[in-house]
């Protein structure tokens, strides 16, 4: 029933919980396992199991049986043969990995405040389809689909008076609009062991953010591309499909290794605004020598490993790729490190755990895009 209280044009109703089937509020569940799990379907049936049991999740009308016969009737499993060859084995479809990354992008973009609609537009008035609400007078070469009829007839009409109208050129205003810039990411994940020792899962929000990321740019900035690496002793790029499968690795750090990559894919982008994120616990440990043999240190900060990191930095801001590093650990000699890295390169830093990490990156990829294109 509406509360008959207004103001405004609002209208106060009671609030009414979404009402969700059985298999929606599981497959809620299941998307947040799938992802913990790296794609591991059986695993993921056991935690649900598990939940099931615990906090009484189905009833005798609708089984964790009934749910996965669902999954398959809506092509979200399959079974596929296992790569050993000892059988088959149930794995999750592209349809769940979109719908992994959809959920990504709806958990972390729907937190982020936002002003405006949230169009990606330059700073500066430019070509461009935005518009402004800013007019100025007509000059020679402007498009005429660019004039604003209604002010240049209210000009008119001052100018010249209604007995007597008349529409000249000097009544002729445009309205401004913005040039809609493109923007090529690198998205770098540090995956060495570091990121889930002690303890903590750094990966799986690392993993979360870079799928939402790329739901975002794939369906809202298509023009905009996305590039992901992972790095450990070596650095290798990963397609989108395969990131809820992403896992840590018993590697080492080598930063140096992921920054390379990223560089020489953005040399490749003939978009004016490039940029490299990077996700990372900040410790550099490994170097891979000229011969091919690795230089490894974990014990503190190899002043060697350190200063090439240094190197990268500034290599990328002679090639204007402003690097945005976001800290995951909080140790006062790492969070030093990347303060002197960030400074090289003169980009940017964001000190954070995992709280919080996906809005972050959101917030400042959108202040990113609306840069100028140079």
């Amino acid at each position: 029933m509406k509360n008959r209280t207004k103001k405004k044009g609002f209208v106060f109703k009671p609030y009414e919980a979404e009402n969700k089937s059985p298999f929606e509020m599981l497959f809620e569940i299941f998307k947040e396992l799938i992802t913990h799990t790296s794609g591991d379907f059986d695993e993921a049936i056991d935690w649900l199991r598990s939940l099931d049991k615990e906090y009484k999740l189905t009833n005798k009308e609708y089984t964790i049986d009934d749910f996965i016969e669902d999954l398959k009737k809506k092509g979200y499993i399959k079974e596929e043969v296992k790569d050993d060859g000892t059988g088959s084995g149930t794995k999750i479809t592209p349809k769940t990995e979109r719908a992994i990354r959809q959920q990504a992008l709806n958990l972390i973009f729907g937190k982020i405040k936002r002003s405006g609609s949230g169009n990606h537009k330059s700073k500066s008035a430019g070509i461009g389809d935005e518009h402004t609400g800013d007019f100025r007078a007509y000059q020679f070469g402007d498009a005429l689909d660019k004039v604003s009829v209604t002010e240049s007839i209210r000009n008119a009409q001052i100018n010249n008076g209604i007995d007597n109208f008349s529409l000249t050129e000097n009544d002729l205003v445009v309205e401004e609009t913005l040039h809609k810039s493109q923007m090529s990411t690198v998205l770098m994940i540090d995956i060495s062991h570091s990121m889930i020792l002690y303890g903590e899962d750094r990966i799986t929000p690392a993993k979360k953010v870079a799928m939402a990321l790329a739901e975002l740019i794939t369906t809202r900035y298509p023009k905009d591309t996305l590039d992901i690496i992972v790095f450990g002793n070596d650095a290798w790029s990963i397609k989108i499909k395969d990131l809820p499968y992403l896992q840590v690795g018993p590697y080492h750090t080598n930063t140096v290794a992921g920054l390379n990559l990223a560089m020489d894919l953005l040399r490749r982008k003939r978009n004016t605004n490039k940029q490299i994120f990077m996700i990372t616990d900040g410790k550099p440990s490994c170097l891979r020598l000229p011969d091919g043999q690795y230089y490894k240190n974990s014990n503190g900060l190899d002043k060697y490993i350190v200063d090439k990191c240094y190197g990268m930095a500034q290599q990328a801001r002679k090639l204007h790729i402003p690097i945005t590093t976001f800290m995951i650990a909080k140790d006062p000699y790492l969070m030093q490190f990347i303060k002197t890295f960030t400074k090289a390169n003169q980009g940017k830093a964001f000190y954070t755990g995992l709280k919080g990490l996906g809005e972050m990156i959101f917030e400042d990829y959108e202040t990113n895009r609306k840069k100028r294109i140079k």
